[in-house]
């Protein structure tokens, strides 16, 4: 997964997008102002950037664009901030910003955001932004530069009869349609399906612990003890990755 450097001088922010990217599977180093950011950058060369705004020493939009200046803009940086107007942001995106997100920030904007920073090639340096990826507006809480480059559809699982017997005719991976032994001991009827169930979900979100759980209602803690009673191996599942 990619190396992300968090820069907010908010502690509860950094510890929050931390835990949050990790369980994504992503390395995450933490820096509380401009010159930790500065020093980390040289050190860790990361793969993106989320950077705040609003810092008491340097703000995120002057070592923006001090990084573009200097040629150090390599990665794809998103802007956050709780109290930016647009120009603030559109200066951002001029400068080289890849996305904007307004706190409080929400897991699906996160996640989508920095999934759209990890696609993308790194920005240009300051005014190599084409127009057409400036964004005109602040709506909401977020104003990405450009659509995902890629999406993954899911078939459902779907087997045909012949006189052989059943034949799956999607690849091999864990399927929205299965078949259960129903003749078989309530406990272990209801245990596999449970983990047919959770590998299926595990597979479509490539892994991902937070949207599982966010998917199947479960707290983090909870669905990690039922993973390990069934006996689920988190990584054949995400190998098995659907799309």
């Amino acid at each position: 997964m990619a190396t992300i450097l968090v820069v907010d001088d908010e502690l509860g922010i950094r510890d929050l997008l931390s835990e949050i990217l990790n369980d994504e599977g992503h390395a995450v180093e933490l820096a509380e102002n401009a010159a930790q950011a500065r020093s980390l950058r040289q050190q860790m060369r990361p793969d993106l950037v989320l950077l705040d705004i609003w810092m008491p020493d340097t703000d995120g939009v002057t070592l923006l664009k001090e990084w573009s200046s200097n040629g150090l803009l390599t990665m794809p940086v998103i802007m956050m901030s709780g109290h930016a107007t647009i120009d603030t942001a559109v200066e951002a995106t001029r400068i080289g910003a890849t996305a904007f997100l307004e706190k409080p920030i929400t897991l699906a904007k996160l996640l989508k955001a920095v999934d759209q920073g990890l696609n993308k090639l790194p920005p240009k340096a300051a005014g190599g932004l084409a127009p057409a990826l400036m964004p005109t507006r602040l709506v909401g809480a977020e104003v990405t530069v450009e659509e995902a480059m890629t999406h993954h559809q899911l078939l459902n699982g779907t087997a045909v009869v012949n006189g052989n017997g059943l034949m799956p005719t999607l690849p091999i991976g864990p399927q929205a349609q299965q078949t259960f032994n129903l003749d078989s001991p309530l406990r272990e009827a209801r245990d596999d399906f449970e983990k047919a169930y959770f590998e299926y979900h595990l597979a479509k979100e490539s892994g991902s612990m937070t949207r599982v759980a966010e998917k199947t209602g479960l707290e983090r803690t909870h669905l990690y003890r039922k993973l390990k009673q069934l006996g689920v191996d988190l990584a054949r599942a995400k190998r098995g990755s659907l799309g």
